[in-house]
C-alpha cells in the first residue's frame, strides 16, 4: 500500500509500504478521506515528528478486514479514524494523560500508522460509525468538528451571549458555527482574507470584520453596544491574536484559546486585566464531542461544504507540496487528501 512518510527535515515521501494485518482486537480500515490538520502541518515545520512516522488524524473510511476477535464491527462499515471510548469507559490517549502534559515536547511521540495511507490499524473500540446522511467528504472533518464542540462546551456560554471569533480558518467556521447551535446570539468574526470571510458569511456569522482595513476593537464594542462580546474564540495563532481577543472581550467575559501558537505571543496584560476577563484553554476533544460533530453535521446545524472545494481535494502523491503551500500564509481552508 502507498503511505507518505515523514522522513525528517520538513520532507514527506510517499512509498510503499506492507498493508498491516490487524491482531484478534484490531480492526484494518480503508481510508478514503484524510483531511490535513494545522497541528500536522505544524510538527513538520518544526520538525517535531519522528522520522518514519505515517501523520494524519481526520480520516475516514470503511472497515476493510476485522480481527480474529472483533464482534462490534462488519465488513464495509463506515467510520472516522477515532473518537471511541474504551470498554470499561475510559478515554486512554496516552501520554496526553500525563500530569504534565507537554504538546509540543510529548505530542508527536505516538508513531503507529495513521491517516496518510491508504490503510491504517484501529483498536476495535476507537473508531466511531458513521450515520446514515454524513457523507464521507464531511465525515472526515468529524475530527476538528469535535474539537469546536470542545471548545464551546469548555466556553461560559449562554443563550443569547454575543461571540466573537478571531479567525476564520477551518476550526473558527466550526466554532463559530457550534456556537450559534448552542445559543450564540450576535455573532462577529475577524478575518483578513476574502475567501475566508466569504465563507463566515455563508456559516453564519452576523458580520465579519478585516482586521487590516477597521479597528478591530473599537468596531466590534460598537456592534455589542459598547461592552464587547461575552465570549471570545481565538482560533488564529498569529502573534497578535490572544491580546488582540483578551482586549476585545468585555468585562467578565471569557477568552477561549482554541488555536495552538508555536511561536511567542505578546500580551499586554495592563489593558485589559482590570475587567477581570477569563482566560480559558481548549485542547483535543471527548467521544460524546466526536459524536455530536457528527450528529451536528447529519442535522445540518454544522454544514461542511462551505469549507470544502473540488480544488481542496489532492492526491496523497500531492502531500509534500501540499504542506509546503500550508506552511506559508494562505487564502485556503481545508485540504483532503483523497486516498
Amino acid at each position: 500500500m502507498k503511505a507518505a512518510i515523514y522522513k525528517g527535515n520538513g520532507r514527506l515521501s510517499v512509498e510503499n509500504i506492507p498493508t498491516p494485518t490487524p491482531g484478534p482486537h484490531q480492526v484494518l480500515v480503508e481510508v478514503k478521506y484524510s483531511a490535513i490538520c494545522g497541528t500536522d502541518v505544524h510538527g513538520v515545520l518544526y520538525d517535531v515528528v519522528p522520522p518514519g512516522s505515517v501523520l494524519g488524524h481526520e480520516y475516514c473510511g470503511t472497515i476493510a478486514k476485522l480481527g480474529s476477535r472483533v464482534t462490534k464491527w462488519e465488513f464495509g462499515d463506515r467510520v472516522v479514524g477515532g473518537g471511541g471510548s474504551h470498554p470499561d469507559g475510559s478515554v486512554s490517549r496516552g501520554l496526553r494523560d500525563h500530569p504534565r502534559f507537554n504538546y509540543r515536547t510529548m505530542g508527536f511521540s505516538d508513531t503507529r500508522l495513521r491517516g496518510y495511507a491508504e490503510y491504517t490499524l484501529m483498536e476495535e473500540w476507537e473508531p466511531v460509525l458513521i450515520p446514515d446522511g454524513v457523507s464521507d467528504e464531511a465525515a472526515a472533518l468529524c475530527e476538528p468538528c469535535a474539537i469546536a464542540v470542545h471548545a464551546v462546551r469548555l466556553s461560559d456560554l449562554r443563550p443569547g451571549d454575543s461571540v466573537a471569533v478571531i479567525g476564520a480558518g477551518p476550526i473558527g467556521l466550526l466554532c463559530l458555527q457550534v456556537a450559534k447551535h448552542f445559543g450564540a446570539g450576535l455573532t462577529v468574526v475577524s478575518e483578513p482574507s476574502a475567501v475566508r470571510s466569504k465563507a463566515a458569511l455563508k456559516t453564519g456569522a452576523d458580520y465579519v470584520i478585516n482586521p487590516l482595513d477597521e479597528k478591530l476593537e473599537s468596531r466590534v464594542v460598537s456592534l455589542t453596544d459598547g461592552e464587547g462580546p461575552k465570549i471570545v474564540f481565538e482560533c488564529a495563532a498569529a502573534d497578535s491574536t490572544l491580546d488582540q481577543a483578551l482586549n476585545l472581550v468585555r468585562r467578565f467575559g471569557q477568552v477561549v484559546l482554541v488555536a495552538i501558537a508555536w511561536e511567542p505571543t505578546s500580551v499586554l496584560p495592563v489593558d485589559w486585566m482590570a475587567r477581570e476577563v477569563k482566560l480559558q484553554a481548549s485542547f483535543s476533544s471527548t467521544t460524546d464531542d466526536w459524536r455530536t460533530a457528527l450528529e451536528l453535521i447529519r442535522t445540518g446545524d454544522v454544514k461542511i461544504e462551505p469549507l470544502l472545494s473540488k480544488a481542496d481535494f489532492i492526491s496523497l502523491d500531492e502531500i509534500q507540496s501540499a504542506f509546503e503551500a500550508l506552511i506559508k500564509p494562505s487564502n485556503q481552508l481545508q485540504v483532503v487528501v483523497k486516498l
